[in-house]
């Protein structure tokens, strides 16, 4: 018998041929015979078996790995979601229960602020309401307040206007219309006599008229050969016309005594053609301040078309002259109206402080073109003045005089300066378009007139002399103060109107010089002393002061003493220390006359 040991496989392939025979186990011989067939189909089906075996395998492990993965049926998963359902739930509440404290807290807080704001809007009613009484209260202490003022100056009013004594200048022509100013006490102070005044008088004062003329010739020779050399400088189409000056003060009214003698000159000055100077007067408006009464102010315009104007933009000034509305900076040059405007300031008014610009650059110009002709130096003696000048000799002396620029008004003597050396009213122009009006010509004019009237020899200009110099000696003592030469002046002139001419003879000086101190003492205690020429209706016609000034209302020269108080005392102390000192100082200067001769300040600018 043969053993096969091979694979079935490999035996099937085998060609041999086996016998046909029994397996001695009760097998028909036919399968014995096929026994390489049937392990062929046998093995087949092993191998069947196992690859489907092995595939339900993998079926059954997909499955199973699907069951363990799933989440609904994995035990320990299925414990751990509620657990953390709950933990959210827990943690919601807790957030919920945090959010209903943060909004109750929040309600709390905006009940709070609601109660603050409205606490505060009671209090806020509350001050009102105070505030509003308060004001109430005031706006009535205001009221009575502003009530007893009222009172009080109408009451000062009627005191000055209404006293038992007349005003000076509504007095008539009588002596006997000036009661108690000759036994007027001056505090107990008396004057010199009547002999110690005419020695004194004869001494010091009347030499000075003889100085005066020479000083007078002197001063006006040179100004017309200065004020020709300036016209030839100009052009009349196109430069300021300047005219012939006029003597005023008191060197042309023969009453100066001071020394070093002075001469004051008015230069009247107008614009070219077509335009025109139109003064507008302030004499006592309603309107104007107290300060500003007594100014005016000057408008250009054209003289054609009767509109505003300036020169400065229709001709060509100089090098070094300047336009008197507007500044060397503001020029209209021909070709180039962006580059400067017509008027800064837009006003049509002419301004003080640029004629003084231009009226010392001419004065200057001129100087330079005859200065060769002369044999001194000619300089500024205050540079605040626009014609204050000084002729300074070789040997050290000098002679001062003022040239001030001034517009005419209309036709008449009346003037507009734009600066003068003593004020009226001791005060300075409260704008640079203000111009003081100036009645000095009228002044001259009316002692001229008035002494053909007096008796020869009259004493007024003898009394305004002596005061005049008592006044200048005491200011050199105890300072300056707001009394000056036009105070004495604007006195004797009342005096002069309401006197006789009979009462100015020369033997009755003494009497006259205490009449004209009691009444300038009487003005101070008053505080009342009315400009001659304005409002004042005793006036005669025959002076032809314009009809605006004749119609307005008197202007009080002392009106700025009722609020300067301080200054007023200082004023009313240096006069009664004047007429203390009176005596000793007119004794010792009829003994001996001083060289009062000063010296030239070092602040001088040559030209």
């Amino acid at each position: 018998m043969r053993t096969y040991t091979g694979s079935p496989v490999e035996a099937v392939g085998e060609e041999e041929d086996f016998p046909v025979t029994g397996l001695g186990d009760g097998t028909p011989p036919q399968l014995v015979a096929s026994y390489p067939e049937l392990e062929w189909k046998l093995t087949s089906g092993i191998r069947k078996a196992a690859a489907m075996a092995l595939g339900l395998f993998r079926v059954c492990l997909v499955v199973v790995t699907a069951i363990i993965n799933h989440p609904l049926l994995f035990p320990r998963e299925n414990a751990t979601v509620p657990e953390n359902e709950e933990e959210i739930i827990r943690q919601m509440q807790a957030h919920q229960e945090k959010l209903q404290l943060e909004q109750l807290r929040l309600e709390e807080e905006v009940a709070q602020l609601a109660a603050e704001k409205e606490a505060e809007k009671e209090a806020l009613e509350r001050v009102a309401e105070e505030g509003q009484q308060q004001n109430e209260s005031r706006a009535a202490w205001d009221l009575w307040s502003t009530l007893c003022m009222i009172l009080f100056l109408v009451i000062e009013v009627w005191r000055q206007d209404h006293q038992d004594a007349p005003s000076p200048e509504c007095l008539g022509a009588d002596e006997d219309e000036l009661p108690g100013l000759e036994g007027a006490p001056l505090r107990g102070l008396t004057l010199p006599n009547k002999a110690t005044l005419d020695h004194f008088y004869e001494r010091c004062i009347r030499g000075a008229p003889a100085d005066a003329s020479r000083t007078r010739e002197f001063v006006e020779g040179f100004v017309d050969d200065l004020l020709e050399a300036l016209r030839s400088l100009c052009s009349r189409d196109t430069d300021m016309e300047v005219e012939d000056f006029i003597g005023v003060d008191s060197m042309y009214e023969n009453w100066q005594v001071n020394k070093p003698l002075l001469c004051d000159l008015f230069v009247p000055f107008m614009p070219p053609e077509p335009h025109r100077f139109h003064p507008e007067l302030w004499c006592s408006s309603r309107s104007v301040p107290l300060d500003r009464q007594g100014y005016g102010q000057i408008k250009v315009v054209r003289a054609d078309e009767d509109t505003l104007g300036c020169i400065c933009g229709k001709t060509k000034l100089g090098e070094d002259m300047l336009c008197l509305l507007h500044g060397k900076n503001n020029l209209v040059r021909p070709g180039s109206e962006a580059e400067d405007p017509l008027c800064v300031g837009d006003s049509p008014y002419l301004d003080t402080m640029r004629v003084l610009k231009w009226f010392q650059t001419a004065l200057t110009r001129a100087w330079h073109r005859i200065n060769h002709k002369y044999e001194f130096d000619l300089a500024f003696g205050q540079l605040d003045t626009p014609g204050s000048l000084k002729i300074r000799f070789r040997s050290g002396k000098f002679m001062p005089f003022n040239l001030i620029p001034v517009i005419q008004y209309d036709d008449s003597d009346l003037y507009l300066v734009s600066h003068l050396t003593r004020e009226p009213c001791g005060g300075t122009p409260p704008s640079s378009t203000d111009w003081l009006l100036s009645f000095a010509v009228y002044e001259r004019h009316f002692l001229r007139m008035t002494s053909k009237a007096l008796p020869e020899g009259a004493c007024h200009l003898s009394c305004l002399q002596i005061a005049s110099f008592l006044l200048s000696k005491q200011s050199r003592l105890t300072g300056p103060s707001r009394l000056s030469n036009y105070h004495l002046k604007t006195a004797l002139l009342h005096l002069l109107l309401s006197r006789r001419p009979a009462a100015w003879k020369a033997e009755q000086l003494d009497a006259r010089l205490h009449e004209l101190l009691c009444f300038l003492e009487k003005s101070l205690l008053e505080k009342k002393l009315h400009h001659f020429f304005i409002g004042n209706c005793k006036v005669p016609e025959a002076m032809g002061l314009p009809e605006a000034v004749r119609r307005a209302e008197p202007l009080n020269l002392f009106r700025p003493f009722i609020l300067q108080r301080r200054v007023y005392r200082k004023t009313v102390d240096s006069f009664y220390e004047m007429l203390k000192n009176a005596p000793a100082l007119i004794s010792e200067y009829s003994l001996h006359i001083p060289s009062d001769h000063g010296s030239l300040p070092s602040k001088a600018v040559i030209l």
